[in-house]
Parts: structure tokens; C-alpha cells; sequence
């Protein structure tokens, strides 16, 4: 990939559209280097611009576009797979500063947002409105058009849907500079291709989001989650299919191991799930949360869930049916993330998704990894859609070096038996530039060329988040 480099001519255009908030060399912050896998390389942009309207992008990319120097989109930086990484240098576009709640239109149940809006801010201030934003991402500080890049999916995407699900309508600005409008407020539509639907997932490589208009639904009156105890992770993960067949319908469905709940909980310096259950040692946990609008159905379905897991081996079940139980009993699934970067070196992470009914069998294969390469394997994940979050962690005197060699090769085989076993290589935190090589091999040369023919329609120049997703960044 061949770009032409900054000069100090363009740097100047650049402060002269974006006065005050454009800065280059010296001036820029080093968290603009990376993003929250700082594993996966850290570059500085030439220039970063913290554009504050869809125009000043427009202006941006035009400029880009003419010159041939790449672009790279960011939100809030929190991504896990290298995406908003400048690996070739350019300009940076950030959103942060787009982050305005623009309108809420009660009629038809849906917002319209700037890119740069925080998934916690929307989901508190739609709770004001007495609406729900369904999607909830594990990373309450991303932003809404970094979620909507990645479809992001969450705890709740196993009854509600990810990301995509919810996007109605975008503001694009493409790589010509042109301002699109895809999509609108219509609840169905078959009119031709979606570029909505292509526009999620595509993790800034067609065209960067300025406004984004979103599905919200009413907020449910009640919730109650379940603490379900287990002697081990296998007879845990097993019992996850049956919850379903029993037509059981929960808001979130998480599993974890007893290791990585002790490490949550120290981290948090706080207890909340049983560790001994009537003498018998707990070594891992089912933890779900049920919503609804009666307090009745919502006992009802604790009961019939108690006799379903009772009959497939659970220790007890512990109810959290207020809202500190509620927020106790989540905040260490919450941190889970935190714990293992604070008791590790370094850290390398996928995302797999495998069917449901693989996930016993395919994280007890995991686990047999550690043994083989010498690594710690740490793993929780979304039981309720198969999504496992598994990190490769370096411990120990290993060099970074070592371990880097190491964990590709736990990466390699890892997605591999994912795709043999009918999953795929990511589940909601894209591939950004990290895991383009395991992309290739898992779904072929066929559909990378269509990928990539899809990225040269948009984007002739290549000049959009260059080396991400469907294209190497050598």
C-alpha cells in the first residue's frame, strides 16, 4: 500500500477546518496510539482531527481523498482487535466530540444520536424516557458509532440482538466526501441492497458515520437475575442448551469458571458469589438475568428455571431480585476484563463464536492448549450465543517476544477448531487488523475477493482505515 506522507501544507488545511482541534506531532496524546489491545501495535497518526459535524468530516476525506493519504475513524479507542490502530500513518478522524443526543421520536420508538454519543449515556438518558436501548456491550464507554462499525453485541444480545439489529438509519460520509443518508425510520424494508446493514461491521473501511438513527423499545417494569452455582465448567455449559429447549426466554446468559470470578472479586475487593454450596466446592457459574413487566411471570420463570437446572446438576440458586442484589451480582461479570490485564503482563484475545451446544466441548479443548504452549488461558462468555471471550496471558519470566510466537499459535489453532466446529472467528469485536490472516483462512479466498470488491466500490483509493478487515496491512 503506497500513501503519500502529511506535510506540513496539509497539516495547516487541516487546522483550517477544524480550528483549535486539529494536532499533529507533539500535540497529540499518546492514547491515540492504540486502542485498548495495546498488543496489537501502537502507532502514532500524523495529524489527529476531533471533528465536531458531518461537513468538517466531509472537508477531511476530501482533502485525503485528493492527496492520497489514509483515514482512520475512532470513537472512544476501546476496541479489541487493533481497528482504529494508524498502523500507516495518515489522519486521524475522532468523534469524541460528536456526542450529542440530537432527538428522540416517541411515535415511531427511536433516537437519533452523533456518532460520538457514550453507550452509557444513551442507555441512561433512554431510561428517563421510560426506553431501553437493548445492546450492551460489555464496554459501557465505547461510543454508539464505534458499537455500531464493530456490531457489538453484549450480555443481552441472546433474547434482544446485536447491534445491527437496531440500527434504523446512518449519515455516512464516503471516501469521496460525498454525505449519504442510508436507511430510515421504518421498521421493514425491501428496497433494494442494505447499506445499513453493510455499514455495521465494516469498522470505518466504507464510509464514516456521522448520525446514526436507533431502535429503542420500552423500558421493561421488572428484572430479576440468578446466581446458579455448579461443580464444573462442563456440567455448567451443558446445561445451557436445556434452559432453552424448556422455552425459557432470558434477557442475558453468562458462564465463568470459579478462577476468574475469584479474580474479579479480588480485584473489586468484594464476594458475591457462593463458593461451597452444602460442602460441595463450586467450580463454576451460570449468571442470568430475566426481564419482563409482571413480577409473576418473572417468579414463575425463576421457578420453572430452579427445576430445569436442579435436574441438570446445579448446586442451588441464589435470587437477586433488587437492584443492589442485582448490581452486586453483575459487577464482578463486569470487571472481568480488568482483573485478567491487572494480573497479567500482556494479553491476547479472541472472540470466537461456536454453536451452543460446542461450548463445553470446545473450551475444555482450550484449556488442553495451555499444557501444549506454555501460556495461562483465562475464559468467560455469552453461554446464551455461544460468544467466548478467551485471553492468552504471558506470566512468568517469558519474553514478549516468546509469547507473542506463542499465543499466535494458541490464535491459529483456536479459530480454527471454532470454524470446524461451525463457529466463527469473531462474535462482536471485529477483526480490525489483528485477525485478518485467521479471516482469510477460515472463510477462503472466494469471500475475501468479494469482501474486497465491496471495499474497492466504496473506496477506489483505498484511503479508509487501510489494512483492516478483508485487506493485510503489509
Amino acid at each position: 500500500m503506497e500513501f503519500n506522507k502529511v506535510t506540513p501544507e496539509i497539516v495547516e488545511q487541516l487546522k483550517a477546518i477544524a480550528p483549535g482541534r486539529a494536532f499533529a506531532g507533539d500535540e497529540i496524546n499518546e492514547d491515540y496510539a492504540h486502542d485498548e489491545m495495546r498488543f496489537y501495535g501502537q502507532k502514532l497518526p500524523d495529524v489527529v482531527v476531533e471533528v465536531v459535524s458531518a461537513e468538517e468530516v466531509s472537508a477531511i476525506v476530501k482533502l485525503a481523498n485528493e492527496k492520497n493519504i489514509p483515514i482512520i475513524p475512532r470513537g472512544a479507542g476501546t476496541g479489541l482487535a487493533g481497528g482504529a490502530v494508524a498502523k500507516l500513518g495518515g489522519i486521524m478522524i475522532s468523534t469524541v466530540r460528536m456526542n450529542h443526543i440530537k432527538s428522540y421520536d416517541l411515535g415511531n420508538l427511536t433516537v437519533t444520536v452523533e456518532p460520538g454519543v457514550l453507550l452509557n449515556d444513551l442507555a441512561a438518558d433512554a431510561e428517563k424516557q421510560g426506553l431501553m436501548y437493548p445492546p450492551d456491550p460489555g464496554e459501557k464507554f465505547a461510543t454508539l458509532g464505534g458499537n455500531v462499525s464493530t456490531n457489538a453485541g453484549g450480555m443481552r444480545a441472546v433474547k434482544y440482538g446485536s447491534t445491527r439489529d437496531y440500527v434504523r438509519a446512518m449519515q455516512v460520509v464516503l471516501p469521496t466526501g460525498e454525505i449519504v443518508n442510508f436507511g430510515s425510520k421504518v421498521p421493514k424494508t425491501s428496497s433494494g441492497y442494505s447499506f445499513v446493514q453493510l455499514m455495521c461491521g465494516s469498522e470505518g473501511t466504507l464510509g464514516i458515520i456521522t448520525e446514526l438513527t436507533l431502535k429503542l423499545i420500552p423500558m421493561p417494569k421488572e428484572f430479576v437475575s440468578l446466581i446458579i452455582p455448579f461443580e464444573d465448567l462442563e456440567t455448567c455449559i451443558a446445561t445451557v442448551p436445556q434452559i432453552f429447549l424448556n422455552k425459557l426466554e432470558p434477557q442475558a446468559l453468562e458462564f465463568m469458571g470459579r478462577d476468574i470470578v475469584e479474580m474479579s472479586e479480588k480485584y473489586l475487593e468484594k464476594e458475591n458469589f457462593p463458593k461451597v454450596v452444602d460442602g460441595v466446592e463450586a467450580g463454576a457459574y451460570l449468571l442470568m438475568t430475566y426481564d419482563g413487566n409482571d413480577r409473576d411471570q418473572l417468579d414463575a420463570l425463576c421457578e420453572q428455571t430452579s427445576e430445569v437446572v436442579f435436574e441438570n446438576g446445579a448446586l442451588d440458586v441464589f435470587v437477586a431480585d433488587t437492584p443492589d442484589k442485582r448490581r452486586d451480582a453483575w459487577a464482578a461479570r463486569s470487571q472481568f476484563l480488568e482483573s485478567i490485564q491487572a494480573a497479567t503482563d500482556e494479553l491476547d484475545e479472541c472472540d470466537v463464536v461456536v454453536p451452543r451446544d460446542k461450548i463445553a466441548e470446545y473450551f475444555n479443548w482450550v484449556l488442553t492448549l495451555q499444557e501444549k504452549y506454555n501460556v495461562v488461558i483465562r475464559g468467560f462468555g455469552h453461554a446464551g450465543d455461544g460468544n467466548l471471550h478467551i485471553y492468552a496471558c504471558k506470566e512468568g519470566d517469558m519474553s514478549l517476544e516468546e509469547f507473542a510466537e506463542k499465543s499466535d499459535l494458541v490464535m491459529e489453532e483456536m479459530y480454527k477448531k471454532a470454524v470446524e466446529m461451525g463457529g466463527e472467528i469473531s462474535g462482536e469485536h471485529g477483526i480490525g487488523h489483528s485477525k485478518v490472516k485467521f479471516l482469510e483462512e477460515a472463510v477462503g479466498e472466494t469471500k475475501m475477493a468479494l469482501m474486497r470488491g465491496i471495499k474497492k466500490v466504496f473506496d477506489p483509493n483505498n484511503i479508509l482505515n487501510p489494512g483492516k478487515v478483508c485487506e493485510k496491512c503489509d
